[in-house]
């Protein structure tokens, strides 16, 4: 009866160690869910930040890309209305270049404004509400080339400045002097 008693309470202590074994992975387990779910939401709180702040250097790169091309254009309007004045002494409807490129650069101007005030008001939008936008990562990129292709232009120029055969022969048949030049 001796054995019989022994291999009793060996089980029983081992039944209890097992359950104390259990009952500490549980406490671990439960310990350990606790702790990946903390650094899961620091996690995504870190890769929302990240992508705020991302989002608001592409908006302050666009901005700047902007106005970079807006300050570089006004000069290039200023040359060609200077080079083209003289040219109006020979030719008055140079006169009408110059007023189309005075209206391109107002418009220009009247554009560029609203524009940077929305990029602004987006931009307070990411911050104040901790949500990125959706930008494409390229404002950091070199700016792009102009299409070589001159059939899409956005601007079109009135008919006596193209330079086709027939515009030509037109502004030679009005006025017979520009030839004996």
């Amino acid at each position: 009866m001796f054995g019989k008693d022994d291999l009793v309470d060996n089980l029983s202590r081992d039944l209890d160690r097992a359950r104390g074994r259990r009952d500490a992975l549980t406490s671990e387990a439960t310990t350990l869910t606790a702790q990946i779910a903390e650094i899961e939401a620091r996690l995504s709180e870190e890769k929302n930040r990240r992508e705020r702040d991302r989002a608001l250097g592409e908006i302050e790169a666009i901005k700047k890309r902007i106005k970079q091309a807006a300050s570089a254009l006004a000069p290039v309007i200023d040359g060609l209305c200077e080079a083209i004045e003289p040219a109006a002494a020979v030719m008055p409807e140079a006169r009408e270049l110059n007023g189309f490129l005075v209206s391109v650069a107002t418009e220009i101007d009247s554009v560029i404004d609203p524009l940077l005030r929305e990029l602004d008001q987006r931009a307070d939008a990411v911050r104040v509400r901790h949500a990125a936008l959706d930008l494409p990562c390229s404002a950091n990129a070199a700016p792009s080339e102009p299409p070589k292709d001159n059939n899409d232009r956005l601007l079109r120029f009135p008919a006596w400045l193209s330079r086709n055969k027939e515009a030509e022969k037109k502004a030679t048949a009005e006025n017979p002097r520009s030839t004996a030049a």
